[in-house]
């Protein structure tokens, strides 16, 4: 059943993953079983395939979505059984920069992947960052850019979570963005595309 529900979920096929979810509770299945052997799965599977150009957004927007709505259903149960997530991560796209595609689509493999988001949107400021960090005891602070005049505000980022005298990991991406401009600002971790965020947002946390 949950390697229907994995299936299910790869195709995009968010009613029939609905059904999968609640089929799967109504057969015994413990719900961290299925978050974790089905959704988590699923999501891996389909960050191998998006790195290995096997698909491309538009399907990963369409599973992404069909994972959402099999995670509403499971949530209000993962929080009754005192299922943790594996971490908070707060993304944003830095201030003067609108784009936010990039940005959300890591935010949705970052949720299949069974980390709580706390997405600040675009064009958000170094201090917004840095409230939402100690509001929401964020693990990772994740940062977009897609202009080259509008990555310089990611440093900004960097030195005003230092200030604060937060020590929360940064992971920075998007189009201009290299690695070494990432060891330039200091920042924890660089990731070329969406699959390589949560990989590289899995290693942070892991140290």
């Amino acid at each position: 059943m949950l390697t229907e529900l994995q299936d299910a979920l790869l195709q995009g096929k968010k009613d029939e993953v609905v059904a999968l979810v609640q089929k799967s509770l109504d057969a015994g299945i413990p719900t961290v079983r299925i978050l974790n052997e089905g959704l988590i799965a699923a999501m891996e599977k389909l960050g191998v395939m998006f790195k290995n150009n096997e698909v491309f957004i538009p399907e990963v927007l369409v599973a992404a979505r069909a994972m959402h709505a099999g995670l509403a259903r499971l949530e209000p149960l993962l929080v009754r059984d005192g299922i943790e997530p594996k971490g908070v991560v707060v993304i944003g796209t830095v201030k003067g920069d609108l784009h936010d595609i990039g940005k959300n689509l890591v935010a949705m493999m970052l949720r299949g992947a069974g980390y709580k988001i706390v997405d600040l949107g675009a064009d958000v400021a170094p201090e917004a960052f840095v409230q939402a960090v100690k509001t929401h005891n964020a693990h990772v602070v994740a940062l977009s850019a897609l202009l080259t005049t509008t990555m310089v505000h990611m440093k900004n980022v960097v030195e005003a979570l230092r200030a604060a005298g937060l020590k929360t990991p940064v992971i920075i991406g998007g189009a201009p963005v290299t690695l070494d401009f990432a060891k330039k600002i200091a920042a924890s971790g660089y990731a070329p595309d969406a699959a390589s965020g949560v990989e590289e947002i899995r290693r942070l946390l892991a140290h």
